[in-house]
């Protein structure tokens, strides 16, 4: 696989013709992709709990402020969807935070705490699970024309609504959502 190229700090999004119950409608940032696999997280499918009941579950003595109650959780993913992650700009580290180059991926509590307490990062998205493809994976469905991949944007990342993520992306490539059925392939 000497032509292989990594789609990490790409978005991967989701063709009309995927219907999965993760993945359909979807929008995936895509941070690690090797020739063993690869994994992201879906950035647009907000969960109905929020940060306020995430620190409830780890500390149950402890009221969360106020504003944690209008911080979204999104689903990350169908692996691990007891596990949290945390994307945000490389700027600080936490006790488990992994830089990517353009972004950072956490997945300790700290981060949870400190953007809490307003001393967390100024941009960031909470996800619970992820998404994840064996080797060789991803690139089938590529292949089968059940993603188009784009690079990542920070904007659409953290500035433009959830629900109007996949079709900024999918702007982002001159495509409108509309035109994406035309596109996609049967197999």
């Amino acid at each position: 696989m000497s032509d292989f190229t990594s789609l990490a700090d790409h978005f991967l999004i989701a063709m009309p013709a995927l219907q999965d119950r993760f993945f359909g409608q979807s929008l995936v940032y895509l941070f690690e992709h090797t020739q063993d696999g690869a994994m992201g997280l879906i950035v647009n499918q907000p969960t109905e709990l929020t940060l306020a009941d995430v620190l409830t579950q780890l500390q149950p003595d402890t009221e969360p402020p106020a504003r944690t109650q209008s911080v979204p959780v999104y689903t990350g993913g169908p692996v691990q969807t007891d596990r949290g992650f945390v994307i945000h700009p490389p700027t600080q580290q936490y006790q488990s935070t992994t830089n990517l180059g353009a972004l950072s991926i956490t997945n300790s509590q700290d981060i949870l705490h400190a953007i809490a307490g307003n001393g967390g990062p100024q941009q960031y998205l909470i996800a619970l699970g992820y998404a994840g493809w064996g080797g060789g994976q991803l690139e089938d469905e590529l292949k089968n024309n059940t993603w188009l991949s784009c690079p990542a944007s920070h904007a659409i990342l953290f500035d433009t609504p959830a629900s109007d993520r996949r079709a900024a992306a999918t702007a982002s490539l001159g495509i409108q959502l509309s035109q994406l059925s035309h596109l996609a392939g049967h197999s």
